[in-house]
């Protein structure tokens, strides 16, 4: 999946997936990333659109195994969403879904499952909260309900291993 820019070219994917403290690791791609990033504005009016090619890439980043990567992107347009507003719970429950992907990878399965239990929370926290009327926001055409189903089942079962990570562009496309 090649996610369109706002100039009309593309955002291509990183050249490795970082994994801090890997032996022999190189440093993350950040120059990729920058430019993910120059997509996001400073900041969001009324909600995050569900189509903005930044959050497209950060949550297409997580289901093609760049964890790290992903969590960079995502953090940038959450600290863009309006103060106070839904889409900012939902992309913090993402990041918490990408960090714990990593965890995963990393072998670190209390780690991963404790972000996966902040992310239920996050999302638990979203259902509580009021509804704006109308938008093509990032909230509204992202199956919330299913998301945390997938957490509660994983976070339900036995130990977590690497092949119980979350994909997240899946759920979240429309």
């Amino acid at each position: 999946m090649n996610v369109p820019s706002h100039a009309g070219g593309q955002l291509s994917w990183p050249r490795w997936a970082y994994v801090p403290g890997e032996a022999g690791g190189a440093e993350a791609d950040y120059e990729t990333l920058d430019m993910a990033k120059a997509l996001v504005p400073a900041a969001f009016r009324g909600f995050v659109p569900a189509r903005h090619p930044a959050l497209r890439y950060g949550l297409a980043l997580n289901d093609r195994g760049y964890f790290w990567e992903a969590q960079e992107v995502l953090e940038a347009v959450w600290a863009a969403a309006p103060q106070g507003g839904r889409e900012r719970i939902l992309l913090r429950a993402c990041v918490h879904i990408a960090n714990a992907n990593l965890r995963l990878r990393m072998q670190r399965s209390r780690s991963a499952a404790r972000l996966f239990g902040d992310a239920l929370g996050e999302l638990q926290a979203l259902n509580s909260r009021k509804v704006a009327a109308g938008g093509d926001g990032f909230v509204e055409s992202f199956p919330v309900a299913a998301l945390a189903a997938q957490l509660q089942a994983k976070l339900d079962g036995p130990e977590l291993s690497k092949a119980d990570w979350i994909a997240l562009g899946a759920i979240g496309r429309s």
